[in-house]
């Protein structure tokens, strides 16, 4: 027995310990770290002790049964209000739980370290963070929101205990944790104001950490509700695997007829506890691998000297396991890290079952003491560098979008099509000439992109999600709902040839412009040449441009993405337009120029003032005829000194083509009544209806001015659900009805498609991104009504959702930076 007591006296200590450098527990009758109640030292001795006696006198004894608890630590840095429509205060409320719905186990919070105190004053906070025992549930302490882009440092860690019953394994289910926004009115105070925030919550915001992930985990986890209430929550989330405690299975002495049924039962135990101890040794190399790659990535170096000399291999020779089996014993935290990368020597298939239960007993609690001692190093560790760490986990987040949301993303790659620029500039031609472009295809692009993404759609609801990354519930709650979004890639091609002998030449590139535009205090511009500065600002101005009968917020949705994205730009959302949407193209893009240069020279002057301006990225966002009224801005003289700054182009459904080929007869007719009823001109220019010469119309003449040519990204949305734009116009690209028109129609299409597809090709010193993306809604929900019918619904769509903006937006994040 004295064997014994000297091989457990390490083990018993570490069960007693506290967690270093940490603030102390809240315990209470339902706050405390591990569910079931752990046994004393005496009493883990004296059940080994009757283990050993029963096992001589041949009696069954009361087995030893290990169990273990997933602590789960969700450090909340800061509150920043996006796009909150109103002042007030707020709080968060955060809940978990088992997913396949076990309510009786509940993710209980066990310790809160307030990192820092709130920055706020004593009218912006009330009361304190506090632990709801009811629901097991913690929220923070209510603070209080009176401006757009207000950041609120939290700065707090909480730590849930999650454990599942005593009589399973390692889970195989996932977690649900919960946030919940709750809102109070700004006049509410004292006793009202917690009733007002007690009440039901504002807005939801659910993920899902799936099993795999249970068993460790470090990962950014931004938080932003909904699009009613648009913030961000700067959250990170932090797992692993401990040991929980003893407990003993009671089991009475078995009757001859139930031998084997007992037998049964407790080889079914001891699978379990193999199990349990296989998810430890994971838990610890997943621990040390990711210590080691956050260390390296905030640039502090971990001495783990005193881990390895503490667990060497004095403690693991009581078990007969091959040299790979246990840690390495190396001395010197540099011996050690270079090991990491290979993992720390797992468990060999078929050593556990050779094992007898004290040896699996012991190993359970080395394995739970090293788990344990990491944890709290990597906590420590937290605690000194939790900004450092939450950038550098941001960072990580960033990079993986593109592989997270590529289930909804289909991408491809075409070439500039020769055939849409097989005819001559020159009008005359056209009356000589029997070339043509090659036969199109006769399939309809727009049901063929639609079938295509049904079928990606249905594929999507047999596929099974298997990932150890956290998951957005408003995305992977209904996976078949979300938009599918189809990438094309336009691969650039020489540019066209006017002589009619040659489709394509090169042209000279252009020479590098460094003129930088500066504006005095009185609005005098003046030009200097060379080079910009090279530590200056770098000052994004992004311009978001409503459609017909629009509001300036129509776009905001994709404003805040971008400001996820980047938090630096100025952003105008045009309002010179409102209520004056049918007027003509001419006199609106007049007013958005003066709206937008206005708005350049003031931020030029005052970013002067703060510091050198080293150079200017301006770009545009247009839903709808929003993308007309942009572009006719470009072609002011006012805007001629701002083009060479010109960045970014969004055009959501924008008809750059007009309606010469439209197939909605209904959306046709409407367009017809606002023609006859109301004259509205705007109407008159998109249908070519404003000059009985088709070259002489508005739109033609719009597609000769060089509005595309200065962007150096382009970015067409689409949907062939969108009933309002011609599919073809919104992408810029041929009309399958046009192909095959001799007529003046014809022809006239045929040049506004190839003076635009000119502009868009990029010089050949140059790199210009073109993409034509299709968004394919579930508008199932909707049922079949109006909306639905004239393809309303999908038009409007790009403006009420935002999960489409988020794929490309963050696929891409270069564009938008």
């Amino acid at each position: 027995m004295s064997v014994i007591l000297r091989h457990l006296r390490w083990m018993i200590a570490g069960l007693n310990k506290g967690t270093p450098g940490t603030p102390k527990r809240l315990y209470s009758a339902d706050v405390r770290p591990v569910p079931l109640s752990p046994l004393s030292q005496q009493q883990q001795l004296q059940l080994l002790k009757s283990y050993y006696e029963s096992k001589s006198e041949h009696r069954k004894p009361k087995q030893p049964m290990l169990e273990a608890v997933h602590e789960i630590s969700i450090y909340i840095h800061r509150f920043h209000n996006l796009d909150l429509f109103q002042q007030g205060w707020y709080q968060i409320k955060i809940t978990m739980r088992w997913e396949d719905g076990d309510n009786g186990l509940l993710g209980t919070p066990s310790r809160v370290i307030q990192y820092e105190a709130p920055d706020l004053g004593s009218e912006d906070v009330y009361g304190v963070w506090r632990i709801d025992d009811t629901d097991h549930s913690f929220s923070t302490q209510p603070f209080r929101i009176k401006y757009a882009r207000q950041d609120i440092l939290l700065s707090m860690m909480v730590s849930f205990n999650l454990s599942r019953s005593k009589h399973e394994g390692p889970s195989t289910s996932g977690v649900i944790l919960k946030f919940e926004l709750f809102y109070a009115p700004i006049l509410e105070n004292g006793t009202s104001l917690q009733a007002s925030l007690d009440a039901s919550p504002a807005a939801v915001h659910q993920f899902r950490l799936p099993s795999k992930a249970l068993l460790g985990l470090h990962s950014y986890c931004p938080v932003h509700f909904d699009v009613f209430h648009a913030v961000l929550v700067d959250v990170s989330v932090h797992i692993s695997l401990l040991k929980g405690g003893v407990y003993t299975s009671s089991q009475k002495v078995p009757s001859e007829s139930r031998v084997d049924e007992d037998n049964d039962n407790e080889d079914y135990d001891q699978a379990k506890q193999e199990m349990l101890i296989k998810a430890l040794s994971s838990a610890r190399d997943i621990l040390l691998e990711e210590l080691q790659k956050i260390s390296k990535a905030i640039n502090q170096s971990i001495d783990f000297t005193d881990f390895t000399s503490k667990f060497d291999d004095k403690q693991g020779s009581q078990f007969p396991l091959s040299a790979d089996t246990y840690l390495m014993n190396d001395k010197t935290s540099r011996e050690v890290a270079s090991k990491i990368p290979n993992g720390t020597k797992k468990l060999e298939d078929g050593v556990l079952q050779s094992q007898s239960k004290d040896d699996l007993f012991q190993l359970y609690h080395s394995l739970g003491n090293q788990v344990y001692y990491l944890w709290s190093m990597f906590m420590r560790l937290h605690r000194t560098h939790k900004t450092s760490i939450m950038d550098f986990l941001r960072e990580q987040w960033a990079t993986d979008r593109r592989a997270e949301w590529s289930i909804w993303m289909v991408h491809s790659k075409v070439e500039m099509p020769h055939q849409y620029i097989s005819s001559d500039i020159d009008s005359s031609s056209y009356h000589g000439s029997r070339r043509r472009a090659p036969v199109m295809r006769t399939e309809d692009p727009a049901q063929t992109a639609a079938m295509r993404a049904e079928l990606h759609r249905r594929s999507i609801a047999q596929m099974r999600i298997n990932s150890r990354s956290i998951q957005d519930m408003h995305i992977f709650g209904d996976p078949s709902r979300i938009p599918i979004v189809i990438v094309e890639r336009v691969v650039n091609a020489p540019l066209r040839s006017t002589s009619g002998n040659s489709y394509f030449i090169h042209r000279e590139p252009k020479e590098a412009n460094s003129l930088l535009v500066e504006t005095t205090s009185k609005g005098t511009k003046k030009i200097h040449a060379g080079n910009p500065c090279q530590n200056g600002r770098v000052l994004k101005i992004v311009v978001f441009v409503h459609g017909f009968q629009g509001h300036h917020l129509d776009l905001r949705l994709v404003r805040n993405q971008w400001l996820l994205i980047d938090p630096k730009i100025e952003f105008i959302m045009s309002e010179v337009n409102e209520e004056k949407t049918a007027g003509d193209f001419r006199e609106m893009g007049l007013r958005l120029a003066q709206e937008v240069t206005s708005f350049i020279k003031k931020k030029m002057d005052k970013a002067s003032r703060s510091g050198n301006l080293k150079s200017i990225k301006l770009s545009f966002v247009g839903h709808s005829i929003g993308n007309i009224i942009l572009r006719t801005a470009l072609t002011e003289s006012i805007m001629e000194p701002y083009l060479r700054f010109l960045h970014t182009y969004v055009s959501l459904s924008g008809p750059h083509l007009g309606y010469l080929y439209s197939s909605n007869s209904l959306f046709n007719s409407g367009l017809w009544l606002l023609k006859k009823l109301k004259g509205t001109p705007c109407i008159h220019q998109l249908t070519f209806t404003d000059d009985p010469d088709l070259r002489n119309t508005f739109l033609y003449k719009l597609c000769k001015q060089k509005t595309l040519e200065s962007f150096r990204n382009i970015i067409l949305l689409s949907s062939p659900q969108d009933g309002y734009v011609p599919y073809h116009s919104a992408r810029i690209e041929m009309c399958q009805a046009s192909s095959g028109d001799n007529s003046k129609k014809g022809k006239v299409f045929l040049e506004m498609l190839n003076d635009c597809l000119d502009q868009i090709r990029a010089q050949s010193s140059e790199h210009r991104v073109l993409m034509r993306c299709d968004v394919n809604f579930d508008t199932t929900l909707q049922g079949r009504n109006l909306n639905t019918i004239i393809g309303r619904a999908a038009h409007i769509e790009f403006l009420e959702s935002d999960t489409f903006a988020k794929f490309i937006m963050w696929s891409f994040p270069e564009l938008f930076t």
